[in-house]
């Protein structure tokens, strides 16, 4: 990995301001775009008193134009001489699009200003020493934190080879997240119910355990007007292959994708019927009491491109996943409804201060959502 000169005395005042309008463009790509980062560019004319953008971009979908591409052909002859602003560093690899650093420089971009360096080992730096080499000025790590926040999944999947794992959890004013033999209890409302769906639309895969697959009979797509197309990956962790052909996720599987990590050892004759009805099985190790470890199966989710996940499972896989060290944040969303006898703990036999022995810690701030209310954690050292 090359040691990028950050360039911090060349950062103009108003790099900020225009690098959070690029990180608020790639998140139209977020949920849409893995394996590929979501980035978004901005191409901006410096040469008068006031800057003028002449160039948006977001990353498209796989194997259409990155987010530099975009901004290069939304601004024209108007990027002769501008400055890009771009929440990642510029690839600098021949891949089914060409390298964006080379495009920049042959745009005549003559200043690049880059969020946060490429967290890929074996080419981070080289897209700047691309740029660099050809005359380009860049600036590296304005607005870092926000830009690594956004690519975090990119991040943790560059590093770790898995996704960024976001655990939710909707928690009644008695301190519960379900009542036993009861399916799914109303704990929160419309205004959480509608942030959740917009979050699983920002989302790769949404995950949960066979338990709530059955129990609750889940679509765990995303129903906003307008997003009804933004649904993510479903994945169910199953080790002897048990969910229903019933289910609802296997009845629309041809519609938004179902996979389904079982055992090696799971029945075949199960295993057939699900992939018949559309839904994709992987098959991983299991462990010596025959379940699935919560690293084994996010290592099987790297290696398919997930770079973002929401664990949105009860409360046997929450304590397993927080257990295994797996959760990089969690939100809690904090309802109004009280469960009362027969109430489901949020971890199996305990309740959220579980969390405190974990590797997160409560961010600073209460979330308002609506009459009710999201506690989030984030890994420590974040």
């Amino acid at each position: 990995m090359k040691v990028i000169e950050k360039s911090e005395n060349s950062v103009r005042p108003h790099d900020p301001r225009f690098m959070a309008a690029a990180i608020s463009l790639a998140a139209r790509a977020s949920g849409r775009v893995w394996p590929n980062p979501a980035v978004g560019a901005l191409i901006v004319d410096e040469s008068d008193y006031i800057p003028v953008v002449r160039g948006r971009g977001w990353t498209q979908a796989t194997g259409g134009a990155h987010a530099e591409a975009r901004a290069l052909h939304d601004a024209g002859e108007a990027a002769r001489g501008a400055t890009c602003y771009v929440t990642l560093e510029p690839c600098s690899h021949q891949g089914r699009t060409g390298p964006c650093a080379v495009a920049l420089a042959e745009a005549g971009i003559k200043r690049v200003v880059v969020g946060v360096a490429d967290p890929n080992p074996r080419v981070s730096g080289r897209g700047v020493e691309i740029l660099r080499e050809a005359g380009v000025e860049v600036v590296v790590g304005v607005c870092e934190g926000q830009a690594a926040e956004h690519h975090a999944g990119f991040i943790r999947r560059m590093r770790d080879g898995r996704p960024h794992v976001i655990l939710k959890l909707a928690v009644s004013n008695d301190g519960f997240i379900g009542r036993r033999d009861d399916g799914q209890v109303a704990i929160t409302g419309e205004d959480v119910k509608r942030r959740v769906h917009l979050f699983r639309a920002e989302c790769d895969a949404i995950m949960v355990g066979i338990g709530t697959a059955i129990a609750d009979n889940p679509s765990l797509t995303c129903r906003l007007p307008g997003l009804e197309d933004r649904s993510p990956v479903r994945v169910v962790l199953d080790p002897r292959a048990d969910l229903p052909l019933d289910s609802k996720l296997v009845r629309t599987a041809d519609k938004t994708p179902v996979w389904v990590i079982v055992a090696n050892d799971a029945d075949y004759e199960r295993t057939d019927a699900l992939s018949e009805k559309g839904c994709s099985v992987i098959r991983v190790a299991p462990d010596g009491k025959g379940r699935i470890s919560p690293k084994v199966a996010l290592r099987a989710l790297g290696q398919r491109g997930i770079t973002k996940l929401l664990l949105e499972g009860g409360s046997r896989i929450a304590k397993s996943f927080v257990e295994a060290d797996a959760v990089d944040e969690a939100m809690i969303y904090n309802g109004a409804a009280t469960v009362g006898n027969g109430g489901i703990l949020p971890f199996g036999d305990r309740g959220l201060d579980f969390l405190d022995e974990s590797a997160l810690v409560m961010a600073p701030g209460r979330i308002e959502v609506g009459p009710e209310s999201c506690d989030h954690y984030i890994r420590k050292g974040k």
